[in-house]
C-alpha cells in the first residue's frame, strides 16, 4: 500500500550514517515522503534530495521559527522556488520557546514574508504552531495572520478544538503524527475534522510512535499515525490512507 509521510526531515544530521539506506528501506516499503526544511541549510538539502529521489521525495523550504538565522533575508528563500519546491515552510510562530514579545513580533513579520512568497509562488504554507504552555495562544494568533488567499496544512496539531475549527473554517488541513498514538488529548480534534482535511506524518527523526518510543523516528512509521487515525474515526485504515493521499496530492500538486 502507498503512503505519502507529508512531513520529514531525512535531510538532518541524526541520518547521516545511514540515510540512503534509511531512503531506500521506505521507499522499497511504499513509503514516499516530503522533506521538510527548517532553516536555508536544511531546504537546500531538502532540494537536493529530491534530485535524486524524483517522484519519490518533494521538499519544502522555509525556517522554523526557533531556527530563523539572525541575518535573515528573504531573497535567500525566493531563488530556492525551484520546481522541486511543493510548499513554503515549515514557518509559523512558536510562543512555547519564545517568551519575548519582540521575538514573537519579529516570527509574525518574518512569517508573512514568507506568506507573501508561498502567494507568489502559488504554493501552500506548511505551518509550525506551538503555544505558550498554559499562556498565551499562538494558533490565534497565525489565524489571524492567515487570509482566505492561503491555503496550507498546520502541521503536527496540538491545539484545541476551538483552535482546529478556525484552520479548517479557512480550508487549511491539520497534520496529524506520533502524538495522537501516545496521548489521548487530540482525540477529539482527530474525530472532528472532516478527513478530507486530514494529513498523515511523522516528524521523523522526531517523535516516534507506539510501539516505537524513544527510538528514531522514520517516515514508514506513518503507517502507526493512521491506524490511530482511521481507529478513531472509525474506518479502515486502508479507506483513510487512500484519502489521505488524495489530500496530499492536491495540496501539494504532486502525483505518485
Amino acid at each position: 500500500m502507498k503512503i505519502i509521510d507529508t512531513h520529514c526531515h531525512p535531510q538532518f544530521p541524526d541520518y547521516d550514517k545511514d540515510r540512503e539506506e534509511m531512503i531506500k528501506r521506505n521507499l522499497d516499503d511504499g513509503v514516499f515522503m516530503i522533506a521538510v526544511g527548517a532553516d536555508l541549510k536544511s531546504s537546500k538539502e531538502a532540494i537536493e534530495l529530491t534530485k535524486k529521489y524524483e517522484g519519490k521525495i518533494w521538499a519544502t523550504i522555509g525556517a522554523h521559527p526557533d531556527e530563523i538565522e539572525n541575518d535573515f533575508d528573504i531573497a535567500n528563500y525566493n531563488k530556492l522556488t525551484t520546481k522541486e519546491v511543493v510548499a513554503i515552510g515549515e514557518v509559523g510562530l512558536d510562543y512555547y520557546r519564545t517568551p519575548e514579545e519582540e521575538k514573537r513580533k519579529r516570527q509574525k513579520g518574518i512569517f508573512l514574508q514568507f506568506a507573501n512568497l508561498a502567494k507568489e509562488n502559488s504554493l501552500p504554507l506548511v505551518l509550525h504552531v506551538r503555544s505558550e504552555k498554559n499562556g498565551k495562544s499562538a494558533h490565534d494568533d497565525m489565524t489571524e495572520l492567515l487570509s482566505n488567499d492561503m491555503r496550507g496544512v498546520a502541521h503536527s496539531f496540538t491545539g484545541t478544538l476551538d483552535e482546529a475549527k478556525k484552520y479548517l473554517n479557512l480550508g487549511f488541513y491539520l497534520g496529524f503524527n506520533g502524538i495522537i498514538t501516545f496521548t489521548n488529548q487530540y482525540d477529539e480534534v482527530a474525530r472532528y475534522a472532516p478527513i478530507e482535511q486530514v494529513l498523515l506524518e511523522t516528524d521523523a527523526p522526531w517523535l516516534s510512535p507506539v510501539p516505537y518510543r524513544g527510538q528514531r523516528n522514520e517516515p514508514k512509521r506513518v503507517a502507526e499515525v493512521a491506524n490511530r487515525v482511521a481507529e478513531l474515526k472509525g474506518i479502515q485504515p486502508e479507506e483513510l490512507v487512500e484519502i489521505c493521499n488524495q489530500n496530499a496530492k492536491k495540496l501539494f500538486n504532486i502525483d505518485f
